[in-house]
């Protein structure tokens, strides 16, 4: 989903508030995730999930084409765990669907007769 499909379901469920103003909520409020992430602060959504921080410490690695030791820069990743809820609603069972043959029913085809000019008899 994207910043600006995310922003359509918002006013679907909100048709009273200005479009406008969705978007300035939805910017301010990744906005504010990413501020506070760049602090080095961790982002709980409840049932939803847990943004956080790793770092990587600086190491030294080996170029793979000439074998040479390159020095790898300390870095910052950013880690995801889902939210108990959202583990159960990911982990639900789907509901069943049919297989695409059993949903159709089957007809039985009349065959044309053939004849001498039919192209299929042609060489």
């Amino acid at each position: 989903m994207t910043r600006s499909e995310l922003i359509e379901r918002i006013a679907e469920r909100a048709p009273h508030v200005p479009r406008r103003e969705l978007e300035a909520i939805v910017h301010a409020v990744f906005d504010g995730m990413a501020e506070a992430l760049v602090a080095g602060k961790r982002i709980e959504l409840r049932g939803f999930g847990v943004f956080s921080l790793r770092i990587r410490r600086a190491r030294t690695g080996r170029n793979p084409k000439t074998g040479q030791p390159v020095a790898v820069p300390e870095r910052r990743t950013l880690t995801f765990s889902a939210g108990k809820e959202l583990r159960a609603r990911l982990n639900a069972p789907a509901p069943r669907q049919e297989p695409v043959g059993a949903v159709l029913p089957t007809v039985a085809l009349a065959s044309a007769p053939r004849t001498e000019t039919s192209p299929s008899l042609v060489s």
